[in-house]
């Protein structure tokens, strides 16, 4: 997928339980995000049947989201759910990515974002990802609930595309709708739409979507 010319895509991700899913799959984001990392409340464990991802419209691509996992564990997860982009959250190095890439893989790569961000230590994955990501620096490898300063990305330097993550909420869907900032792919929502963790409140993201997608 390019980066799109207008509105950017939509990514709603720590998915797990099956009702919630299917309620969030029939709005029809572009991406679905599934959590790998046990530390995370948003955990999928075992529960999640290739059966279920199966059967979610063709049109929506599967995100499977590690954290400092073996190339060999996320190869078998993407194998076993069928899953068509696996996001790195730890401390993934470039010649990892490069080894997910080359088993056909489109790789996201993670980063935590402070006010201090050096973009310099994107550098060495370029090449070797597919996408990066910038999420909101705090206690967990991603899913904080809590936005970062946004105008930090206008110094963004590089061709690669990327996801913006970190507490995006319906009172942000003007502010991203007018967004325009170099590199700008996809947003990330998650758990500023949960009623509990995994669970998504589907009444809350339609809004989210009128919101950002007006007329469609």
């Amino acid at each position: 997928m390019s980066a799109p010319t207008g509105t950017p895509y939509i990514k709603v991700c720590g998915m797990r339980e099956p009702a919630s899913l299917a309620a969030v799959a029939a709005l029809q984001p572009d991406f679905l995000g599934f959590i790998f990392y046990s530390k995370s409340s948003r955990y999928v464990g075992e529960e999640l049947s290739a059966e279920t991802l199966a059967a979610l419209p063709t049109s929506i691509r599967k995100v499977g989201v590690f954290v400092n996992e073996s190339t060999e564990e996320i190869r078998r997860r993407v194998q076993e759910l069928g899953l068509d982009l696996v996001q790195l959250h730890g401390h993934e190095t470039p010649a990892q990515c490069q080894e997910l890439r080359e088993s056909g893989l489109a790789v996201v790569k993670a980063f935590s974002v402070g006010a201090d961000f050096d973009f310099g230590q994107l550098m060495p994955y370029v090449g070797h990802v597919d996408y990066f990501l910038f999420d909101t620096k705090g206690e967990q490898p991603g899913g904080n609930g809590t936005t970062f300063d946004w105008s930090l990305l206008t110094r963004y330097p590089l061709e690669v595309p990327y996801f913006l993550a970190g507490g995006l909420g319906l009172a942000h869907a003007s502010g991203l709708r007018n967004l325009r900032l170099p590199g700008l792919f996809a947003l990330d929502l998650n758990s500023r739409f949960e009623t509990a963790p995994g669970v998504k409140d589907a009444t809350l993201l339609r809004q989210m979507f009128t919101e950002l997608r007006p007329g469609s």
